[in-house]
């Protein structure tokens, strides 16, 4: 059972802290009670709405999960979407008088970064790998299937490696949509078959059964890259999608991201 904002006795409030993961397709918002996710929402990415409508939206969110955000004593965000940074900042200060830390270079990640110009990596990656590496504690391939599907490698010494970049398959679906004029906008689920015997069948099978073999590809010639035996875990909207139908995947974690920034909080608070 769920005890939001307050000890089990009903008495009293914990303090909580706000992480925020502002992706290019959504705003994946959580609540953090210690090290406890106690409640988490996922908000469409506008990059046309203002401070106050996400800030109105939030409240509404803690209203219907019967908080009132007085009890927040910490917000962090990771952003790819940098027109939102300052908008989401804003939020933050104004509705709930948070000054929030933002990840980015000059973070404290407590992890090496083996790029050759460090501040080129999204720091979602980072924030995944970071939390990746404190649950596993051994080298990994992280696969996070968001707008854009990435792969993110990590030493058994705790190192973020690099990784590939690929698009997304939202990305693809839509591409295929608006540019081949037949064909439909489809919901993403695996068919029965890899075979379709309709056009919105064929374009799952395409779609899913296509990203599954990239997916299983790529993490193969990674691993023939890598002088180690790493673990392979997905997060992202998709991940469980494709998790099902991929022999190299070894488990699915919806919060890493998340759970990466509360991390990271701790590292760089005051």
């Amino acid at each position: 059972m769920w005890y939001f904002g307050r000890d089990k006795t009903g008495f009293g409030v914990s303090a909580m802290l706000m992480v925020i993961d502002i992706g290019n397709t959504n705003i994946v918002l959580g609540l953090y009670e210690g090290s406890t996710l106690v409640h988490a929402w996922r908000i469409a990415t506008k990059n046309n709405k203002t401070d106050d409508e996400y800030g109105a939206q939030i409240k509404q969110f803690f209203a219907l999960a019967e908080l009132d955000g007085t009890n927040l004593e910490g917000a962090i965000i990771a952003c790819v979407v940098p027109p939102l940074l300052d908008v989401i900042e804003r939020m933050c200060k104004k509705y709930f008088g948070l000054e929030p830390i933002v990840i980015g270079p000059g973070s404290k990640t407590g992890m090496p970064i083996l790029y050759d110009n460090p501040r080129e990596v999204g720091a979602d990656r980072i924030v995944n790998s970071v939390a990746g590496f404190a649950k596993w504690k051994q080298g990994l391939i992280l696969v996070d299937f968001g707008t854009a599907t990435t792969f993110d490698c990590v030493s058994p010494k705790g190192e973020y490696m690099g990784g590939v970049i690929c698009p997304g398959i939202g990305i693809s679906a839509e591409a295929l949509f608006l540019r081949a004029s037949k064909l439909p906008r489809i919901e993403i689920s695996a068919p029965k078959a890899t075979i379709g015997k309709t056009t919105v069948d064929s374009m799952r099978a395409g779609l899913v059964y296509g990203y599954v073999a990239m997916v299983d590809g790529l993490v193969h010639r990674i691993k023939a890259e890598m002088p180690f035996a790493p673990k392979v875990i997905a997060t992202g909207g998709l991940a469980a999608v494709i998790a099902k139908h991929s022999t190299t995947i070894e488990g699915v974690d919806d919060t890493l991201t998340l759970e990466g920034l509360r991390l990271l909080y701790e590292l760089n608070r005051k």
